[in-house]
Formats: structure tokens, C-alpha cells, sequence
């Protein structure tokens, strides 16, 4: 089943010179995927993400999530829209520090008048799946990056949304943090079809994809998929990379 089709959507910012940020984009990605999107820096990834999430308006073109439009919703409507079928994973955690790890995992819940007998039983299925069950009682700058990164992706999955986007969720951890995190939201697409797009420039975290879409200069350049082997998916992707240019400063090595 489709979750998410953006049909050749496109941003132009009418600057004093107008910039096409994105042409002409497709993309389909189907219930449980797990889909990494891909560029150098000045590609598009972000401004797609930003379109997808209703953060911006595209140019031309649609969005359409679970059969509906977003972007032609009314703006209480789409802040609600946005608060029920998506859940948001930040590079900066975007966590509330005056709030607990507890109540920052239930903002979204709160926010909804969700009953706290629910809250209660939601918070702490969340908190056992990510293994933060013994830090919900602290505040967030008593916790580690990785702890905060899976308090965040608590809060962003706690309301069950359709599709959860993640921008650069890896960016601000050391790569044992990195992989935990990449393991874990792998675990979570798997067993609770979690519906997934990250945005990343990091290829070890895009590894961890079904498939990765490729983007240069707003345009799409290509896709590869992951197959059974995530070595050789992770080299694929450096391949592709390489071949991409401007990562010249992301990569130690590049074996081509």
C-alpha cells in the first residue's frame, strides 16, 4: 500500500535570482519501507524533506499522503494533520529541556488529550522497545546524545503516525551511537511497519535502508536497493557517492 507519492513536485525561491531547489521530482514510497534519500550538500534532500512534511509549499506539483493532499488543507487543519500522521526525528533532537524524558515522549499524546490510563501504557511499550525505561525521570541534559536521540525517536513514534521523517538523526552522535540508533530504527520499521524516509548524508546510516533515492542538483539522478547483503548495499552507496561528487570532505576513503 502507498503511503507517500510526491508527483514532479518542484521549488523554485524567487529571490532576487530564482533558485530551483527542486525539478520535477517522483517518488512512491509504499507501507514499511524504510527509504533513505541522498546528495551532496545543495542537492535538494532537505527542501524535499520540507515539502513531504508540509514545513514548506512546493512550487508545483503534489503531495499526497495516504490519499490526501496536505498542502491544500487549511492551516488548523494541517497542524493537526501534521501532529497525527507524521513523527519528526531531528540531527538536534529538538527536545524540551524544562520537560522530563517522560514528557518530552508525550508531547504529542498531550498535545491530543490522549487519556493518561493510554499515555501511561503507550509511554512505556516506547520506552522498553528503545530501552530508556530507566531514564524517563530525568531531564534531557542529564542524558547522553544516543539517550536523546532515542527519546526523540519515542516521541516520534508514540502516536503511531503514518510516516516518520528523519533528518540527519545520526549527525550529532559518535558512530557507536549512530548504529544503535540506525539498528533501532531498523528493528522499529520492521516490527511496528514503521513507514520511514531519512534524509542523511552519512553512508553508513543509509546502509541500514531498503532503498536509497539519489538526488543532485534538485533532480533525481537514481535508486539502488538493498538486496540481502548490507555490505555490499553500503558500497554501492559510497560508489554512487563518489560518482555524485561534493563529499569530498564526508569520507575519509572512498574504495571504488
Amino acid at each position: 500500500m502507498e503511503i507517500l507519492k510526491v508527483r514532479e513536485l518542484s521549488k523554485i525561491y524567487n529571490e532576487k535570482i530564482p533558485y530551483t531547489a527542486l525539478s520535477n521530482i517522483d517518488l512512491s514510497i509504499n507501507k514499511g519501507e524504510f527509504v533513505g534519500i541522498m546528495g551532496p550538500s545543495g542537492s535538494g534532500k532537505t527542501t524535499l524533506l520540507n515539502l513531504v512534511s508540509t514545513i514548506d509549499q512546493p512550487t508545483s506539483g503534489e503531495v499526497i499522503l495516504e490519499g490526501q493532499n496536505p498542502h491544500q488543507l487549511q492551516p488548523d487543519q494541517l497542524a493537526l494533520f501534521r501532529r497525527r500522521e507524521l513523527g519528526f526525528v531531528f540531527q538536534s533532537f529538538n527536545l524540551l529541556s524544562t520537560l522530563t524524558v517522560k514528557e518530552n515522549i508525550l508531547l504529542p499524546l498531550t498535545l491530543d488529550g490522549t487519556s493518561i490510563a493510554e499515555m501511561h501504557t503507550r509511554v512505556e511499550q516506547v520506552a522498553g522497545k528503545l530501552g530508556i525505561g530507566d531514564i524517563l525521570g530525568k531531564r534531557t541534559f542529564e542524558i547522553s546524545g544516543g539517550q536523546a536521540q532515542r527519546t526523540a525517536i519515542a516521541r516520534a513514534l508514540i502516536h503511531k503516525p503514518k510516516l516518520v521523517l528523519a533528518d540527519e538523526p545520526t549527525g550529532n552522535l559518535d558512530s557507536k551511537a549512530a548504529r544503535d540508533v540506525m539498528e533501532l530504527l531498523t528493528v522499529l520499521n520492521k516490527e511496528e511497519q514503521a513507514t520511514m524516509m531519512l534524509v542523511t548524508h552519512d553512508a553508513m546510516a543509509a546502509s541500514y535502508c531498503d532503498r536509497v533515492v539519489f538526488i543532485k542538483d534538485g533532480q533525481f539522478h537514481n535508486e539502488i536497493t538493498c538486496g540481502d547483503n548490507r555490505e555490499v548495499f553500503y558500497q554501492k552507496i559510497i560508489n554512487v557517492l563518489s560518482l555524485l561528487g561534493g563529499y569530498r570532505h564526508d569520507f575519509s576513503t572512498v574504495r571504488v
